[in-house]
C-alpha cells in the first residue's frame, strides 16, 4: 500500500533518445499523477551526439518535476544512473530506459511491492520484444550464467525496470560497467530482492546501443562480481587458498625428485622439475598476494568508514547499564 507522503525518485539515463524521450516523460506523468504520487524526474543526458539535450531543455520549462542532469561526455549507462542516484531525493528511487520499452504503467506495481518490505524489486522482461540472435539469446544464456556464479536466482538481471529504498542506494556503489550487476551488489549489502514480471514494448525510435559483443562484457564483470560475492571482505580465503594448494603440490613433487636424486636418477632434464618450481613460485605469490590484499581492504573499509555488516532494525530497548 502506497504511503501518500512517500517521494518518488525516477531516474532515466538517455543517450541520443531525442525521438522517443518527450513521449516517455508524458507517460511517466502521467501515471504518477493519476496513482497520485509525489514525484521527481531525473533525466540524466550521457553526452547525447544528437539534439537530446535540447529536447530536455525545452520538456523542463512545461515539466515543473523534471531535472535534467548532462554529463560532459558519454561516460556510459553506469556512469549515469550514478549521477541520477547521487542528486536523488526520494524515499523510493525508479530506474528505467529512455528508449519507451519499458512500461511506466508497471511503476506502481513496483512501488506496491517495495512498500511490502523489500529493499529492490526488479523487473522481469518475460515476454521481450527484442530481436532473438543478437539480443534475447545472449541474455538468456547470461542471466543462467549469472545466476548459476553468483547465487542469487533472477530471471532477467538486464531489465532497467527496478525500485530501490533510498538506503539500499546508499549503501551500493556503482563503478565500471557494473549497472547490469545491481541486484547482486544490492545482494551483497544484505538487501531483500524480489523479481515481478513486467510489460516490455518493442523499440518504436532510434537504434538499440547494445550488441552481441555485450555478451563478453557481461562475462568479464561477472568475473569481478563472482570475486567480490565470495572475497571481498576475505581475499586471502582465495588467493592463499590457491597459493597454499601450490606450495603443497610443488612440496610433494619436490620430495618425490629429491628421494629419485638420492637413489642415483638424474632429474636435471625432468620436467616435473621446473614444474614443480614454477607451482612453487606461483604458490607464494599467491600467498603474498592474499595478504597484501588483506591490507588494503582493511585500508579501504577504514578509510571510507565502510562496515561490513548492514544494521536492518534493533528493536526493544537497550539496558545502558549493560553495556558499560
Amino acid at each position: 500500500m502506497e504511503d501518500i507522503n512517500q517521494f518518488i525518485s525516477i531516474i532515466i539515463p538517455v543517450f541520443n533518445e531525442s525521438e522517443s524521450i518527450a513521449y516517455l516523460l508524458e507517460e511517466v506523468k502521467s501515471v504518477m499523477e493519476v496513482n497520485e504520487l509525489n514525484y521527481e524526474l531525473i533525466v540524466v543526458n550521457d553526452g547525447s551526439q544528437d539534439n537530446t539535450d535540447a529536447v530536455l531543455v525545452e520538456l523542463t520549462k512545461n515539466i515543473k518535476e523534471l531535472l535534467v542532469i548532462s554529463l560532459r561526455k558519454n561516460y556510459g549507462q553506469t556512469a549515469a544512473m550514478a549521477a541520477g542516484f547521487d542528486i536523488s531525493r526520494g524515499d523510493i528511487v525508479i530506474t528505467l530506459d529512455g528508449d519507451l520499452q519499458n512500461d511506466p504503467n508497471d511503476i506502481p506495481k513496483l512501488i506496491s511491492e517495495i512498500n511490502t518490505g523489500y529493499d529492490l524489486i526488479c523487473g522481469w522482461r518475460f515476454d521481450r520484444k527484442d530481436k532473438l540472435i543478437n539480443r534475447r539469446i545472449p541474455s538468456k544464456i547470461a542471466n543462467k550464467l549469472i545466476a548459476k556464479v553468483t547465487g542469487l536466482k533472477l530471471h532477467d538481471y538486464g531489465c532497467s525496470l527496478k525500485a530501490f529504498t533510498k538506503e539500499i542506494i546508499d549503501d551500493v556503489k556503482l563503478y565500471g560497467e557494473l549497472h547490469r550487476f545491481l541486484p547482486i551488489l544490492a545482494s551483497i549489502e544484505g538487501a531483500r530482492i524480489k523479481e515481478v514480471k513486467v510489460n516490455h514494448r518493442s523499440r518504436k525510435y532510434g537504434s538499440s546501443k547494445y550488441g552481441i559483443d555485450r555478451t563478453f562484457r557481461v562475462l568479464m564483470d561477472l568475473l569481478t562480481v563472482w570475486f567480490m560475492t565470495r572475497f571481498l571482505t576475505r581475499p586471502m580465503y582465495g588467493f592463499g587458498f590457491v597459493g597454499i594448494i601450490s606450495i603443497l603440490i610443488s612440496l610433494l613433487m619436490s620430495s618425490y625428485l629429491l628421494i629419485e636424486k638420492i637413489l642415483g636418477q638424474d632429474i636435471g632434464n625432468r620436467p616435473m622439475l621446473m614444474f614443480a618450481l614454477i607451482l612453487g613460485v606461483a604458490g607464494v605469490q599467491l600467498f603474498s598476494f592474499g595478504l597484501l590484499s588483506e591490507l588494503l581492504i582493511r585500508t579501504y573499509h577504514e578509510s571510507q568508514k565502510r562496515p561490513i555488516y548492514r544494521v536492518r532494525t534493533i528493536q526493544g530497548a537497550i539496558n545502558n547499564d549493560n553495556l558499560t
